[in-house]
């Protein structure tokens, strides 16, 4: 399985037109929890299982992946579960346009690759472009929930968000960063890093009130 694919290359560039939410779930009035770069799946899988009474979207550039999720989807009968393969740059405004607005609660972006070389930042996931369509999407109560174990990256995403306008920082306790996962539930990458004993860089966003103009 490669690690890495190249988002902006011309085979990722196509966009594809996602099933809507009637076709995903058997009650897609449900709230929705996306996760963008849903990996191997394990985090929503957990969710779907503990939550029935939500409905969450995985989505991976990675095709393979999503087969695999899929597989195992299927096996534990999770139906307010999918996986779905798509460059989220490219396709996801669309399918976000289909929702009922406020109905997409919560996006959760974690340990996204990191594309260290700077001629590399614009293959990353996280756009401008990107939250717009989220925040244009949500109610005040919506989140969005980042994590990464490298502080440059979770910088970069942190700064993206910021500037947006769209969406406030919710601090805990006072920290300068969340120290826990707010979802009790962990990705491969997440367990790994602790078990390395590495810094996880967490922030959760809240939706604000403003007004989104376009």
């Amino acid at each position: 399985m490669r690690q890495h694919v190249n988002p902006l290359s011309q085979f990722f560039q196509l966009p594809l037109s996602l099933p809507s939410k009637d076709v995903l779930f058997r009650k897609p009035h449900y709230p929705i929890h996306l996760d963008i770069g849903s990996a191997k799946g394990e985090f929503l899988i957990e969710l779907a299982s503990k939550y029935p009474e939500w409905n969450f979207v995985g989505l991976e550039i990675r095709e393979p992946l999503v087969s695999l999720c899929e597989k195992t989807r299927k096996k534990l009968e999770l139906n307010n579960l999918k996986f779905l393969f798509c460059n989220v740059n490219v396709s996801l405004d669309e399918w976000l346009s289909d929702l009922n607005y406020g109905q997409l609660k919560r996006v959760s972006i974690q340990f996204p690759d990191p594309w260290f070389k700077r001629k590399h930042f614009k293959r990353r996931v996280l756009k401008t472009n990107l939250i717009n369509s989220i925040a244009k999407s949500m109610s005040e109560d919506g989140e969005i929930f980042i994590q990464s174990d490298i502080f440059k990256l979770f910088e970069y995403m942190s700064n993206t968000i910021d500037k947006s306008r769209y969406f406030n920082r919710k601090y805990l306790g006072g920290l300068r960063f969340i120290d826990k996962n707010p979802y009790n539930v962990k990705t491969d990458r997440e367990l790994l890093s602790l078990k390395k004993n590495l810094p996880i860089y967490r922030e959760m966003y809240i939706r604000n009130s403003l007004l989104f103009i376009n």
